[in-house]
C-alpha cells in the first residue's frame, strides 16, 4: 500500500530512509545541516494541525547536524546511524530537556542525565530534533492530555492517532523525521503504528536498556517507530545495549543484532484471528484474511492458532492499573486534581488490588509467558491484526458506538504480547474503504527481534504488490 498520503507536502529530504541518508552523507551530496533543517520544518507545518509535538529543539538539533556533518566529512562518523533526524518520546529523560510525561503535575526543570536509550541515540550520533506527545504518563491507547491537547491522525485529522506513542506516529507517517522513540506498555507502539500507516517494533523485554524503572514495570517496553522495516532495524540497532542501572533487563536476551533473510517461503506460521478481549471489526477481519492469504501464496504455512490462557484482560489488568496506582502515588495529593479522570479511575481500582492478587497475578503471568515460550517454539511467529478497530474519533478512549468502558478492552491484540515480553512489529497491510490504515502484526520468540524485522520487511514487499 502507498502511504503517500501522510507525506503529501514533505519535500524529497524528509522522505529517504536512514540507509539512503548514510550512504548520501559519506559521499558528501547532502549534509546532516539540510536534513536536519528540512525535518525540523516539517514538523513545524504538520504540527498545528496534528499536534505531535510538545517543542522542537532547534538550536540543538542544528548544533548536533552540525557536529555530524564534520564528522563525516573527515569520514569518522559514530556509526551509521550518524546524522539521522530523531524524535523522543515525552516519558523518557533526555539531558536538557524538561520531560513532563504528558501532565500538568510534573516539574518543569530540565533533566540532567538522558535516559539510557537516549544516551545510546546519542553516543551514535542521532540528531534530535524534538519531542513527541503522549497522554499523561502514557496510561492510555490514544493521544490527548491536558498539557498538550489532542494528537491526530495524519490520515483523518477528525480520527485518533492512537497512543500513547501517538505523537511518535504522527511524525513518522508524515517525514518530520526517521527515527522516533516509543514506549509500549500495553500497545503504545503498535496501536498508533497502525492506526497511522507506520512500522512500529516492540522489542524483546530488556532489549532497549530502561531507566528510571517505569511504575507499570515489566509490561513497559521501548522501541522504534519508523516509516519502514529497515530502519526500524538500524534504529533498534542504536539504541540497544547493556545499562548496569536497568536490573530488570536479562542480559541473555541481547543476541545480534545482525541483518537476517527474510523469506517467508516454508515459514510455519500461526494466525491468530480472534482479540484477547473486544469485538473484530468484520473489515479489519477481512482485509488482514487477505493479507494471511498473501502470506499462503509466498509459501508460508498457516493454520490457526489460540492464545494458551483465557482470562487474559483480567490479568494485564492487575498489572497495569496497579502500576497506575504506583505512578499516582508519586504525585503531590494537592495536584491529583488535574490528572485525567480516566487515568484516576483505573489508579483507583488498581488500589484496591491486594498485594496476594497481584502475586497471584504474577504467577498467572508466568504461567501464560512460558505457554507462550512453548508455541514459539512450534511456530516461527505469530500473526494477527494490529488492531481489533480502525481508528475512531480523535479525543476519546474508546469508539462512541459499542460498551468499552477502557481502552483495554479494543486493544486485545497488543497487550498479551506485552505480558509475554516477546518482540511484536507491525506492518500496514491495507486501507479500509474510508481510506484509514490496517496494521498487520508478526510476533516472534523471545530474543529474535532480527527475525521478526527481517519478516516484517518481506511482508512490506509482499502487501505492496
Amino acid at each position: 500500500m502507498s502511504l503517500t498520503n501522510p507525506l503529501a507536502g514533505a519535500g524529497d529530504l524528509c522522505r529517504l530512509s536512514a540507509a539512503e541518508l548514510s550512504e548520501a552523507y559519506a559521499k558528501g551530496s547532502l549534509s546532516p545541516v539540510d536534513v536536519a533543517r528540512a525535518a525540523i520544518a516539517r514538523a513545524e507545518d504538520i504540527n498545528p494541525t496534528l499536534n505531535a509535538f510538545t517543542f522542537l529543539d532547534i538550536a540543538g538539533a542544528l548544533e548536533a547536524a552540525s557536529a555530524s556533518e564534520r564528522r563525516w566529512r573527515d569520514g569518522a562518523p559514530l556509526s551509521p546511524s550518524d546524522g539521522i533526524p530523531t524524535t523522543l518520546k515525552d516519558i523518557v529523560w533526555v539531558k536538557g530537556w524538561s520531560v513532563r510525561y504528558g501532565s500538568t503535575t510534573t516539574p518543569v526543570t530540565p533533566y540532567e542525565i538522558d535516559a539510557p536509550s537516549v544516551a545510546l541515540l546519542r553516543k551514535a550520533g542521532a540528531v534530535f530534533i524534538g519531542q513527541t506527545t503522549t497522554p499523561e504518563f502514557g496510561w492510555k491507547a490514544v493521544t490527548d492530555s491536558a498539557l498538550c491537547g489532542v494528537t491526530r491522525n495524519p490520515w483523518n485529522p477528525a480520527k485518533t492517532s492512537g497512543g500513547s506513542s501517538g505523537g511518535a506516529a504522527v511524525a513518522a507517517a508524515t517525514g518530520a523525521g526517521v527515527f522516533h522513540l516509543g514506549t509500549d506498555g500495553g500497545g503504545s507502539i503498535r496501536v498508533p503504528a497502525s492506526f497511522c500507516g507506520i512500522v512500529g517494533h516492540k522489542p524483546t523485554f530488556g532489549r532497549v536498556p530502561a531507566y528510571p524503572a517505569s511504575a507499570f514495570g515489566t509490561v513497559a517496553h521501548i522501541g522504534p517507530m519508523t516509516r519502514s522495516a529497515a530502519d526500524a532495524l538500524a534504529m533498534l540497532q542504536a539504541m540497544s545495549g547493556r545499562d548496569l542501572r536497568d536490573w530488570a533487563q536479562g542480559a541473555g536476551v541481547l543476541s545480534p543484532l545482525s541483518q537476517e533473510t527474510g523469506s517467508l517461503a516454508g515459514r510455519k506460521i500461526g494466525y491468530w484471528s480472534q482479540p484477547a478481549s473486544g469485538r473484530l471489526d468484520p473489515e479489519i477481519g477481512a482485509l488482514v484474511d487477505g493479507a494471511v492469504r498473501k502470506l499462503e501464496a509466498a509459501g508460508a504455512i498457516v493454520e490457526p492458532v489460540s492464545l494458551p490462557a483465557d482470562s487474559l484482560l483480567d490479568l494485564f489488568h492487575h498489572h497495569w492499573f496497579t502500576g497506575a496506582a504506583a505512578r499516582l502515588s508519586t504525585v503531590p495529593p494537592g495536584e491529583r486534581g488535574k490528572v485525567d479522570p480516566g487515568f484516576l479511575e483505573v489508579a483507583s481500582q488498581g488500589a484496591a488490588y491486594s498485594s496476594i492478587d497481584l502475586v497471584k497475578a504474577q504467577v498467572r503471568r508466568a504461567d501464560f509467558g512460558a505457554a507462550m515460550d512453548r508455541l514459539l517454539s512450534d511456530y516461527d511467529f505469530l500473526v494477527s491484526p494490529g488492531t481489533a478497530l480502525p481508528a475512531f474519533d480523535a479525543g476519546l478512549e474508546v469508539p462512541p458506538a459499542g460498551d468499552y468502558a477502557r481502552w483495554t478492552e479494543w486493544a486485545g491484540f497488543s497487550f498479551p504480547i506485552n505480558l509475554s515480553q516477546q518482540p511484536a512489529c507491525i506492518v500496514p497491510c491495507a486501507l479500509t474503504e474510508a481510506g484509514l490504515p490496517v496494521g498487520f502484526q508478526i510476533v516472534g520468540a523471545r530474543g529474535e527481534d532480527a527475525r521478526v524485522l527481517a519478516a516484517a520487511a518481506s511482508l512490506e514487499v509482499l502487501f505492496s504488490q
